[in-house]
């Protein structure tokens, strides 16, 4: 079983994967949604029916003074759908806060091309999402 990270967004969603241990975080793919929860869900459906995933994790936007924004509203919203379709997955949420900036200071670091910046930053945000995930179930287990 594996766990799906998300990094949702208006017009990109960022996916990333586990390996078949859930030790590590690979990114998967960027869905070029363009505003549209349907296009999501088709490709989740094709990407569930491909790996068995029994946990999928996705990124709630919170201010950095611990608020709750629009952006929240709006993912919460797709999260509701998530739990809607897929009950028999159980559906977590982590705090995403500074996963795009430290996507974008990876990609720095890595000095990748700018116009590839734009396709890779929300799969690599969504690498961070399911990284944070897994850190945290690791110091659960170790408590």
């Amino acid at each position: 079983m594996r766990i799906l990270g998300i990094d949702y967004g208006d017009s990109r969603t960022g996916l990333a994967i586990t390996d078949s241990l859930n030790i590590t975080a690979q990114g998967l793919e960027t869905i070029n949604n363009r505003g549209s929860d349907k296009i999501i869900l088709k490709r989740l459906d094709e990407i569930l029916n491909q790996y068995e995933i029994n946990i999928i994790v996705i990124g709630r936007p919170i201010n950095m003074n611990g608020t709750e924004s629009e952006r929240t509203e709006i993912t919460d919203k797709f999260i509701h759908k998530l739990k809607c379709k897929y009950n028999k997955i159980k559906i977590e949420t982590v705090d995403e806060r500074l996963t795009t900036v430290a996507a974008h200071k990876t990609m720095n670091f890595l000095d990748i091309n700018k116009n590839k910046k734009k396709s890779l930053v929300d799969t690599i945000s969504a690498v961070y999402i399911l990284e944070t995930y897994l850190n945290k179930i690791k110091h659960e287990e170790n408590k």
